[in-house]
């Protein structure tokens, strides 16, 4: 048995595009993706030193 013939055959993969046809806003784009990301890198390690943001609010006890 051949396994599944017929209908429209699809290709396998689709054809990569090449990398050397960036224009200026495309890199100007992914310069300021970067610094951002690293940007909230910085942040994130910052904040992780430190406790919860919100330690107010109501707070429940167990006694009446």
């Amino acid at each position: 048995m051949s396994g599944r013939q017929g209908g429209k055959l699809k290709p396998l993969k689709a054809a990569k595009k090449k990398g050397g046809d960036l224009d200026e806003e495309d890199l100007a784009f992914k310069k300021k993706q970067q610094e951002e990301a690293k940007k909230l890198k910085e942040m994130a390690t910052k904040a992780a030193g430190k406790g919860p943001l919100v330690s107010g609010g109501i707070k429940k006890s167990g006694k009446k």
